[in-house]
């Protein structure tokens, strides 16, 4: 906003997503009570043409109980969701990319029935207001700038999507 000052962004589909999966795990495990619960680990798949920020990131994501994958680009990051290899939980993509930026991605992921369901990061130096609207009008679940970040920031992020 002016000033660099922080606006909060709620994404209404996100927690009536977030809300439906509450309140299935509650009446499936109702009759469970007694039994100990072992949270599963969430998968999470980095976008970044970076080196140096896919391997930060990574750090920080296994450090705090995460599965990781990388992708070099938008492209990379399609391949490895549509193979279906592995079912990633969430994507946390940079903006600035070869081949397909973060915004091409995103558009694809949500455009994509099978993909469309995965929350989605920005992650990018491109803080201007223009960017961050364009985000989330293609669907982007948060945006976080990375001239701020701030790994606590992502991680409370990252589980309010989750």
């Amino acid at each position: 906003l002016e000033q660099d000052r922080v606006a909060v962004v709620i994404n209404p589909e996100a927690l009536m997503r977030r809300y439906a999966r509450n309140e299935l795990g509650l009446r499936s495990s109702a009759a469970r009570v007694a039994a100990p619960v072992r949270a599963e680990r969430r998968t999470i798949l980095i976008v970044d043409d970076s080196v140096t920020t896919r391997t930060l990131e990574k750090s920080i994501l296994e450090t705090n109980g995460f599965n990781v994958v990388l992708a070099v680009d938008g492209v990379d990051a399609l391949n490895q969701l549509r193979s279906a290899t592995v079912l990633v939980d969430l994507v946390v993509a940079d903006v600035e990319m070869p081949r397909m930026d973060g915004f091409q991605l995103l558009a694809a992921l949500k455009g994509d029935r099978q993909l469309a369901r995965i929350p989605v990061i920005m992650m990018t130096s491109r803080a201007a207001q223009d960017d961050v609207q364009r985000g989330m009008e293609l669907g982007a679940d948060a945006y976080l700038v990375k001239q701020t970040f701030d790994q606590r920031e992502l991680l409370t992020t990252i589980g309010q999507l989750l």
